[in-house]
């Protein structure tokens, strides 16, 4: 297929360029139309990447941290204006006492972040004055946000909030008596047969996981140096961020959610359904979903929805075309290793060049 070496010729010159280090892979249904590794998971010890090399996915994880949110909604141990602070006991705190699931799950809650991302700042500044390997539990990452004054009042507005799952997770922790992580493991990771996938520590030797890194270039765009993110977030993963998946877990979690492995028939729709509008462009509009986002068009049709996640030596995401039932998934252990190639991707699914 012709379309096939235009994009393996594409990612080649980027794997060349140092611009992309990473795996993809393009899924119709159950039917693989297209996988390839390129770069390497070590860069020191030149590690080539390959299909099986597990990436840590930054905020991706927020995908099974609402599925876990919703099984505990579907066993009727919580309900999505189930209220937060008081089931959490965090009544002595700043947090307002009307914050909901359903406001954490879609990003109305309000609350201030530990990195306030839409006001541009980066998550790796929160542990220049703070040692990232002092945040490991779920419980760790409170004084970070808690004490925060509001963005606005739940239910609102909209504004992207990383610690609002930070929330989900101690929720999941409290009614379900596991760690968040051993919770996933066995009701998410498990039930959707991802068997290479799990939270690893960076401070340990992990078989088959890539090495985050960043080039550091000069003021003309030639390397310099090659910077670790190993003092960027904390150590192991959380409810926010920082699971490690393969592209081929990662298109099974999706597979196994929209065929109703993992939650109801009513909270699948719910799941695979827009909830809230965030933001508005000229061709369509961002909405937040539980977990998922979806592009809009004018004619209020979805054109695909997605999930993206980015760090320092971090990024991946997966998108799905409901009409074409194409997904793609892209993980890198570049900071900026996504997002030209997705759009890339995208053009050629919407101009049916993959049909």
């Amino acid at each position: 297929m012709r379309w096939t070496h235009v994009l393996d010729e594409y990612f080649r010159h980027r794997a060349a360029q140092d611009l992309f280090s990473g795996t993809v892979l393009i899924t119709q249904g159950a039917t693989q139309l297209y996988a390839r590794a390129y770069g390497y998971a070590s860069r020191a010890w030149r590690v080539p990447n390959t299909l099986d090399t597990r990436f840590d996915t930054a905020s991706v994880t927020k995908l099974f941290t609402a599925i876990a949110t919703l099984q505990l909604i579907d066993r009727g141990l919580l309900a999505f204006d189930t209220p937060v602070v008081e089931r959490l006991g965090l009544e002595g705190t700043p947090l307002s006492k009307e914050v909901n699931v359903f406001h954490l799950l879609t990003h109305t809650s309000g609350i201030g972040d530990d990195a306030d991302e839409e006001a541009g700042e980066r998550y790796e500044d929160v542990w220049k004055a703070k040692p990232n390997y002092s945040v490991v539990e779920t419980r760790d990452f409170l004084p970070q946000f808690v004490n925060k004054p509001a963005n606005f009042p739940p239910g609102e507005g909209c504004r992207y909030c990383n610690c609002g799952y930070v929330l989900l997770g101690l929720l999941i922790e409290t009614i379900s008596g596991m760690t968040y992580r051993d919770y996933v493991r066995a009701n998410v990771f498990a039930e959707a047969g991802m068997t290479a996938s799990d939270f690893f520590r960076m401070d340990r030797v992990n078989h088959n996981v890539a090495e985050g890194c960043d080039p550091t270039r000069d003021a003309t765009g030639q390397i310099v140096d090659w910077k670790k993110n190993i003092y960027s977030f904390p150590p192991i993963g959380s409810p926010d961020s920082g699971a490690h998946v393969t592209v081929a877990d990662l298109d099974r979690f999706l597979r196994a959610v929209r065929a109703g492995e993992l939650l109801s028939p009513e909270l699948t729709s719910a799941f695979l359904t827009p909830q809230v509008v965030h933001r508005t462009w000229d061709t369509w509009t961002e909405m937040y979903g539980y977990g998922l986002w979806f592009y809009v068009d004018q004619a209020s049709k979805v054109v695909c929805f997605e999930k993206e996640g980015v760090n320092v030596g971090v990024s991946g995401l997966i998108r799905h075309f409901p009409d074409q039932d194409i997904a793609v998934t892209l993980l890198s252990n570049m900071e900026d290793g996504v997002w030209d190639p997705v759009w890339k991707i995208h053009e050629m699914v919407v101009d049916g060049q993959m049909i």
